[in-house]
C-alpha cells in the first residue's frame, strides 16, 4: 500500500488535483492497483487530514517516550531521523505525533527510513510548511551524503 500512497501524493495531492474518489479509484484500478489497497489509501489520507486539522496537545518542552509497539514497528533509525527533524526545527511535536500515527497505520510490520521520509514529507506538506517540506524532499531524493568539515 505504501507505493500507492506515494503515487497518490505525487500525482493527485501534491499537485492539488481535485478529482472525486470514484474517478481516482477507477484510474488507480486501471493502473493496476488493488481495490482494497485503494480504499485503505483513501482512508489513510482522510485520517491524515483529520489529524492535521485537530489540535493535539504536544508539549514542546516534554520528552517523548516511545512505546514498545512503536519502537518495534518504526525502529531506531527512523526514530533517530524523526528526532533529527524535530531538533532541526523542521517538525514540531504535533507534526511528529502525526508522522508516528501515520507510520503506525501502515500495514507493514516494520517501516524503513524511506517510508519515514515520505510520510514526514506528506505531513509537512499537509501542514503547509513548504520550506521545511523542501528540506525533507532534498533529504529524500539527494543520494549524496553530507560532508563534515
Amino acid at each position: 500500500m505504501f507505493e500507492l500512497l506515494v503515487y497518490l501524493f505525487e500525482n493527485y495531492i501534491e499537485v492539488q488535483v481535485r478529482a472525486d474518489e470514484k474517478t481516482v479509484a477507477k484510474e488507480l484500478s486501471a493502473a493496476g492497483f488493488d481495490s482494497d489497497d485503494i480504499n485503505r489509501a483513501f482512508s489513510w489520507f482522510n485520517s491524515l487530514e483529520v489529524l492535521s486539522a485537530s489540535d493535539m496537545a504536544a508539549d514542546s518542552a516534554g520528552c517523548r517516550i516511545y512505546a514498545e509497539e512503536e519502537t518495534k514497528k518504526i525502529g531506531h533509525e527512523c526514530l533517530s531521523f524523526l528526532m533529527f527533524l524535530e531538533q532541526a526545527g523542521v517538525l514540531n511535536p504535533q507534526e511528529r505525533e502525526v508522522v508516528i500515527d501515520r507510520l503506525l497505520a501502515l500495514p507493514e510490520m516494520e517501516v524503513n527510513l524511506e517510508q519515514t521520509k515520505w510520510i514526514s514529507l506528506m505531513v509537512l506538506w499537509r501542514h503547509g510548511k513548504a520550506k521545511d517540506y523542501l528540506f525533507v524532499e532534498d533529504a529524500l531524493f539527494n543520494n549524496s551524503h553530507p560532508t563534515i568539515h
